[in-house]
């Protein structure tokens, strides 16, 4: 189970976002190598800024996240 809050010096918080990504009218486009690279550059930019992603589900015409977000951004 993940822990319920996070802390810094003086604050306890817990930021949860729910993110969904779609193509342009929603066309059905995110298939094989597009879901490896989608999946390996969201990765990568929620590394650069301290972004913790607790799921995730890449469907052909979607994107899901539920990511964790530190207040100080």
């Amino acid at each position: 189970m993940a822990k319920q809050r996070d802390d810094m010096a003086h604050t306890k918080w817990m930021c949860k976002y729910h993110i969904v990504f779609t193509p342009k009218y929603r066309r059905k486009v995110i298939y094989n190598q597009y879901k490896e690279s989608i999946r390996d550059i969201l990765k990568q930019l929620c590394g650069y800024k301290g972004v913790e992603i607790i799921e995730g589900h890449l469907m052909p015409d979607h994107i899901h996240m539920l990511v964790s977000i530190p207040p100080k951004m």
